[in-house]
């Protein structure tokens, strides 16, 4: 299982990079989006070797495609390999999602039906990339925008499941469950209550946007009351684990961000010692 590390961090994007270079920044952690340094050599791997002497690095992928039907790329595990054992990160993540499909790549991250048989897949993929990657990965839950029926189970109970049996790791975004709850009409409460809090190992804290009808996880805006308010009520569930505020588009001056990584810090410490 992963070893606990509790911080707060920043998500790292290109705007920041000199500014994690050049001097100090006040963080914990950082994490990367894996894909834009899983290829060896040149600028992007420079630059992350020079962050991760400063910094502990969390991997987080996009497109291992967990939930794919056809398997596992093989060739996306030994370069996501390759980078794991430069880096030796605090965790690796992906999402449980698909989107890969007769080596066609859709880029999005597609939703699951919730039922034995994917379950059974899912599994399958998870013990395949961590035997390939040789340590524990963390799954997030994603945020969605269709559902299936009929489903065996909730998504916090399939979470559970796959953790019960893959020894994998969570990785609970926050304001992926206020996203789905939203736009699927189930109480985001039981589902913070419900997913193992044993294995969550880390957080994120992020920004949506209102679309025409549903909401769009988004990441270009700082982080809610509403996500704030369920970071409050599940922290103490959880213990001290690593928490980080993602932002992809319309990203502000690195002090904006530090300000709002702050609150994260104020609500986490009140309410872990409220809880002791």
């Amino acid at each position: 299982m992963t070893i606990p590390f509790a911080g707060y961090g920043l998500g790292l994007r290109k705007p920041h990079y000199a500014d994690f270079l050049d001097g100090y920044v006040d963080v914990d952690f950082v994490e990367v989006i894996s894909e834009n340094f899983m290829v060896p050599g040149g600028r992007p791997r420079q630059i992350l070797r020079g962050v991760r002497a400063r910094h502990p690095v969390a991997l987080h992928g996009v497109s291992m495609s967990i939930g794919s039907a056809d398997g596992l790329d093989g060739a996306y595990l030994t370069r996501l390999r390759a980078l794991v054992d430069e880096i030796e990160p605090l965790f690796v993540s992906d999402h449980l999602s698909w989107s890969r499909i007769e080596g066609f790549n859709s880029h999005d991250l597609l939703p699951l039906p919730y039922t034995e048989e994917a379950l059974d897949l899912v599994c399958a993929n998870v013990d395949r990339a961590q035997d390939a990657l040789g340590r524990t990965m963390l799954i997030e839950n994603p945020s969605s925008y269709i559902d299936f029926a009929p489903a065996d189970m909730t998504e916090w109970q399939f979470l559970d499941r796959v953790c019960g049996r893959t020894d994998c790791g969570l990785l609970l975004d926050v304001n992926n469950v206020f996203v789905s709850a939203t736009n699927h009409g189930f109480d985001p409460i039981a589902y913070l209550d419900g997913v193992p809090h044993d294995r969550v190992r880390q957080i994120h804290l992020a920004g949506h946007s209102q679309g025409k009808e549903l909401l769009i996880d988004t990441h270009d805006k700082p982080v809610p009351t509403s996500v704030w308010d369920l970071y409050a009520h599940v922290i103490p569930r959880l213990g001290a684990v690593a928490t980080m505020i993602e932002r992809d588009d319309d990203i502000p001056p690195l002090a904006d961000l530090l300000s709002e990584l702050g609150t994260a810090r104020q609500i986490g410490g009140k309410m872990l010692a409220r809880a002791a």
